[in-house]
């Protein structure tokens, strides 16, 4: 797999699994666009790309604003003549419970991913048509958004929304020749880390050790590193042909994830009145109601985290 001559903008970039991603394009031979909200931050990705070999640049803005996604594909066509690669990665937290969750807490976390998400795409895609060579379209989705967290609604719906509008480009850009798929990283972040469960595994990246094996194989659970190359492997011609699709990435794992699809049918001539729905419901949809939220097995006794 080379991305030689290819141009890719990674928003969010500047740290954590944002800059894993364009490290990873970098070293496949592209020319990076860095983005981050801080510029000592940036400037420091671009020099450890740099240092490593690759070519990469930086734009300082906030992800979310349409002038922001203007500047970002500006860049990459000034700087590098193209652009062939965008990686949308941007995102903010601002977690707490449905009641308690302020309408800035919402709207800060939606305009930054999803709302950032939309503008950058609609930007990028607009000028990979232009340039008539295809392109590809990669945005980062979450275990959030397709099972749900508790303390997480804002970033839950971005999330979710993301997929959503993941599928609907596909079909929109699939004559231009450019493909767009959403990938549901499963990695140590800065959320992990103050998660008693993951302690062990968040304890043994911080000292540089290899995480447990339960971590990597029975959660798929890594590293930024374990994500990189699925980023790498779609924006190479070698994915062509995948469109549409969320796939999940952690640790030792690869995970296809399902479009959602009916698991129950019936049919009632002339509709479903109240007292038919009283009176079937449960037989029909009953013992297939699905489940909420991600379940984790029992922490290994040698894995617990320390009591406080």
């Amino acid at each position: 797999m080379s991305l030689a001559g290819k141009v890719a903008i990674v928003t969010g970039s500047g740290r954590g699994l944002g800059l894993a991603y364009a490290q990873e394009l970098a070293a496949q031979g592209a020319s990076v666009i860095v983005n981050d909200v801080d510029a000592a931050t940036a400037a420091e990705a671009v020099a450890a790309i740099e240092a490593a070999g690759g070519t990469a640049s930086a734009v300082v803005a906030p992800v979310g604003p349409s002038a922001t996604a203007k500047a970002l594909v500006d860049a990459a066509f000034e700087r590098y003549g193209r652009l062939d690669i965008l990686v949308t990665n941007a995102g903010v937290l601002r977690d707490t419970v449905l009641w308690k969750m302020s309408d800035d807490d919402f709207d800060t976390v939606v305009d930054v991913h999803l709302r950032g998400t939309f503008t950058c795409v609609r930007e990028a895609a607009s000028r990979m048509r232009e340039q008539g060579e295809g392109g590809r379209i990669i945005c980062i989705g979450s275990p959030t958004g397709q099972r749900g967290n508790f303390g997480q609604t804002n970033y839950a719906a971005a999330k979710a929304g993301i997929v959503g509008m993941v599928r609907t480009w596909a079909m929109e850009l699939k004559k231009a020749g450019i493909t767009a798929n959403a990938v549901i990283p499963v990695a140590a972040t800065a959320m992990t880390a103050t998660v008693p469960y993951f302690h062990a595994a968040v304890e043994a990246e911080a000292k540089g050790e290899a995480m447990p094996a339960f971590f990597r194989h029975d959660l798929g659970f890594g590293d930024a590193g374990d994500v990189a190359p699925l980023i790498a492997h779609l924006a190479s011609d070698a994915a062509a042909g995948v469109t549409g699709q969320a796939i999940g990435v952690g640790g030792d794992r690869l995970q296809l994830w399902s479009h959602p699809e009916p698991v129950a049918t019936a049919y009632r001539e002339g509709g479903w009145d109240a007292a038919a729905l009283s009176e079937e419901f449960d037989a029909i949809v009953g013992e297939r109601l699905q489940s909420v939220g991600e379940k984790f097995p029992p922490l290994p006794e040698e894995l617990q985290p320390p009591q406080a």
